[in-house]
């Protein structure tokens, strides 16, 4: 699995600002996302909590991918993280490396156009 290097810097003075409109616009985000996307990214979350030590390992929505930060990542089990991020790189997982810890990426579904339209409407 390929990992990218980000640097980042510390919010400062606005960082309660700055958390309070990421909680707003994950609320947000999700509306975009199926049922079946979100429980995805749970289980992958389920699966990191097992090979990382971490402050908090957290699901956060963007417009073209689900990105779940470990916060200050520690690995645990190295032998079962090769596993995992040797499926994520074939579902086309990208793992982004930071100062502050790792990152996920699970991009976007496709979604079907004609998947809305019921039978009703086909006939």
């Amino acid at each position: 699995m390929q990992s990218k290097d980000l640097e980042t810097q510390s919010a400062g003075y606005y960082a309660y600002a700055a958390a309070r409109d990421a909680r707003m616009r994950a609320a947000a985000m999700w509306s975009h996302y199926t049922d079946a996307e979100r429980t995805h990214a749970e289980r992958i979350k389920l699966g990191l909590e097992i090979v990382y030590y971490a402050k908090g390992i957290y699901i956060n929505p963007r417009g073209k991918f689900i990105a779940i930060k470990v916060d200050h990542a520690k690995v645990r089990d190295r032998k079962n993280l090769a596993l995992l991020e040797g499926d994520y790189h074939k579902a086309g997982i990208a793992k982004v490396v930071t100062a502050q810890g790792v990152t996920y990426r699970i991009p976007r579904q496709q979604q079907n156009p004609n998947a809305s339209i019921t039978n009703h409407q086909m006939q």
